[in-house]
């Protein structure tokens, strides 16, 4: 069985090739390819249910099904919970990443900045490019109001 903290090493290795092609390689035809596919999400989805269920146990789903934020450090103090938690950032920011990526190849959006910002905060990435749009659709617009 593979340990813990090899796991760890891997499921974070596992998404920077899918960040690597967006960003530096977004034209290539195989990274259109293989973002198009759910597919790429399975293994660190099947890494979570796995990490879940074997770190939950009465008192931590007790404590998940009424969060409190005291008892939610407590929970995330089990290394297996902290994981899939970790897993479970790495999936929805690689998820947001590739919809950044889709929307960018879709309307010809620049969207490096905000992919690279996503990998290490999702949130923050995701408003980088909910502002680059704007700014890009909005000069667009104005450029062909100018040439009407």
């Amino acid at each position: 069985m593979i340990e813990l903290n090899q796991l760890f090493n891997l499921t974070n290795l596992f998404v920077l090739p899918f960040w690597t092609m967006m960003v530096f390689l977004p034209n290539w035809q195989w990274t259109q390819k293989i973002m198009k596919s759910y597919v790429i999400f399975l293994p660190l989805i099947f890494v979570y249910i796995y990490l879940f269920i074997t770190g939950l146990n009465s008192e931590s789903i007790e404590i998940l099904s009424n969060p409190k934020l005291t008892d939610l450090a407590q929970v995330f103090s089990n290394p297996n919970i902290t994981f899939a938690g970790w897993v479970h950032f790495l999936v929805l920011d690689l998820f947001l990443g590739r919809y950044i990526y889709w929307q960018g190849q879709t309307e010809k959006i620049w969207t490096i900045h905000s992919l690279i910002l996503c990998l290490f905060a999702g949130p923050i990435g995701f408003l980088s490019h909910i502002i680059t749009r704007f700014i890009q659709l909005s000069l667009i617009q104005k450029t062909e109001a100018e040439t009407v």
